[in-house]
């Protein structure tokens, strides 16, 4: 679908796969705030710290968690031991770091809640209106919670999320697996399903994985030309740019 124009055409796709963070819910800053605050108590010492909007969305948006952490260190010339999931949150490992960010990540959700994005709940509606499936998917652990707690979770026929890639052994984005275990669950082929994502991994996941449109929505501060490069073929500044042209269900009695 190059050369499309800013709407989903229902001739020529038949399901929309949101990748949640910033797309469905607004949990991005949530995210980037708790990564800071790792990433900055532990970096102390040893180089600059985290930049909440650069090294967030180059090197931790949209990965799993421990991806994230791996990445971001490389980017700064650092290796730290694996650790595992006993380890204290905090410690100097891959997974002592990843649960330190969980537990300030989760205390900010159970305060504050979450909340879904008013014209991504828009669309949703006129999706289902006329006929379009949809699915949500998260690299999070928690994304299936996020998504209930947004209280949008009855607007997807399917929910993936970080638990499910564990449970399955998917690997991460920027490869597909999670947008094509989407697919597989909505019984449809890649090529007839739109990924909308903001994430730039989740962004050149749904170009590898060979789906039918990819949408790229612009992070606060960004641009348009990195969504494009990762394979963007419509770029948006919000979900509230997007339209959907096709067809509607009938009426039944």
């Amino acid at each position: 679908m190059k050369g499309s124009h800013q709407f989903i055409d229902l001739a020529r796709i038949s399901a929309v796969v949101f990748d949640t963070d910033g797309v469905v819910t607004d949990t991005a800053r949530g995210h980037a705030a708790a990564w800071k605050h790792v990433f900055d108590a532990f970096l102390r010492g040893r180089s600059g710290p985290f930049d909440i909007r650069d090294d967030y969305l180059r090197h931790v948006d949209g990965r799993p968690r421990l991806d994230g952490i791996r990445t971001f260190l490389a980017s700064r010339g650092i290796t730290l031991p694996e650790g595992s999931a006993d380890d204290e949150p905090g410690a100097a490992t891959v997974h002592g770091l990843g649960l330190a960010k969980d537990q300030i990540f989760v205390a900010q959700v159970d305060k504050y809640g979450v909340a879904a994005f008013p014209a991504t709940v828009a669309l949703l509606h006129e999706l289902r209106r006329r006929g379009a499936r949809t699915a949500a998917v998260s690299p999070s652990l928690h994304g299936r919670k996020l998504v209930n707690a947004a209280g949008v979770a009855h607007l997807f026929d399917e929910l993936i999320d970080g638990d499910d890639a564990a449970l399955m052994n998917l690997p991460g984005m920027p490869e597909p697996a999670l947008f094509l275990e989407a697919a597989r669950r909505l019984d449809l082929p890649a090529d007839r399903i739109a990924v909308v994502a903001a994430a730039l991994p989740g962004i050149e996941a749904g170009r590898k994985g060979g789906f039918g449109l990819v949408v790229g929505v612009v992070r606060e501060g960004g641009g348009p030309e990195e969504p494009r490069d990762r394979g963007a073929e419509v770029v948006v500044s919000g979900v509230g740019e997007l339209e959907v042209r096709g067809r509607v269900l009938p009426l039944t009695s």
